[in-house]
């Protein structure tokens, strides 16, 4: 071989490694993950992407996350979600139900699951459960007929409950559910349901005296609300509590009944994993939880005067003592 056309032959090879190991390396998605900053987001961002390592997408190597949080302030959802389009990511995974509006009003092409969205149907999210029809599936957590479940606990551990208070997010696009399964199950139940509608945190504090004022039984509270503070309040005026979401009574909520949001999780990974390999969300039914929990907060109810009777205690999946 002539020296001339040894060089020309090891400079081209040498030219061609580069392209040859980056058409070897595994290209890595973006997940967009969107939240709203109510108490309990912490353990989805958690056991979220836990699950998608027991899948086989390792950080950094075929998978990279861009996390944004609204702080608290469902106001900045929609530029949050916006930004995530700009980003161009791969899939949009929202928590709560607020996110995955925001998510879907910034794109119709970018896939979107749904971590636990209340009433995917009702909100607009999808056309039906079976056949999604647009970019948006994943898990729905059934909050609004698990809000008429705690109207039946409450009136399970206080009989004498007759005006119950339901303490409404305003700004979450769930909140027309929410109130409609509370006041059906009221109607059937002779049972005056007091909506309170909560437009900013400021408000929350504001709405306890009123309740006080019109001697309010008890308090169903919405899950996107600041629940911490709701569960500290209801305790101060001595008003009992309960949420459909798990994180309330243990920040001093008298109980909470919800479905379990860590197999919700999981599953979500199971969605994403499915969308990254081909699939269509149109094509993905929503998934509803299976398995529902109860959490009482029995070092509350003894501060409160209420004896859990033990019907409900066998029931119960957790004792916060």
């Amino acid at each position: 071989m002539r020296r001339r056309e040894f060089v020309t032959l090891v400079v081209g090879a040498v030219a061609t490694w580069p392209l040859s190991a980056r058409a070897q390396q595994p290209s890595v998605a973006t997940i967009g993950v969107l939240v709203h900053a109510a108490p309990g987001w912490e353990r989805f961002w958690q056991l979220f992407p836990q699950a998608l390592r027991e899948l086989g997408y390792i950080e950094g190597k075929n998978i990279q996350f861009e996390f944004r949080s609204d702080q608290g302030d469902i106001s900045r959802l929609p530029e949050l979600a916006a930004h995530l389009v700009r980003l161009k990511v791969k899939v949009i995974v929202p928590w709560f139900t607020p996110a995955a509006i925001a998510a879907k009003q910034a794109t119709r092409e970018i896939p979107i699951i749904c971590a636990a969205c209340g009433d995917m149907v009702g909100t607009g999210l999808v056309e039906s459960l079976d056949r999604p029809g647009g970019n948006v599936t994943g898990n729905s957590s059934l909050n609004a007929e698990l809000a008429a479940k705690t109207l039946d606990l409450i009136r399970e551990m206080i009989p004498s409950a007759k005006r119950i208070a339901a303490l409404v997010n305003a700004s979450d696009a769930f909140s027309k559910s929410f109130l409609k399964q509370i006041q059906l199950v009221g109607e059937a139940t002779g049972t005056v349901i007091d909506p309170i509608m909560i437009h900013g945190a400021e408000e929350l504090d504001a709405a306890f005296p009123i309740m006080e004022g019109r001697r309010t039984d008890a308090i169903i509270v919405q899950p996107s609300l600041p629940t911490k503070r709701a569960a500290d309040l209801a305790l101060r005026y001595r008003i009992p509590a309960v949420c459909a979401w798990r994180q309330f009574p243990r920040d001093g909520g008298l109980a909470a009944y919800f479905g379990a949001e860590d197999e919700m999780y999981q599953r979500a990974a199971v969605f994403v994993d499915k969308i990254l390999k081909g699939s269509k969300p149109a094509e993905l039914p929503v998934e509803q939880p299976t398995k529902f929990e109860l959490v009482v907060n029995m070092k509350t109810a003894k501060a409160l005067g209420i004896a859990v009777s033990q019907e409900i205690l066998v029931r119960t999946d957790q004792l916060i003592e």
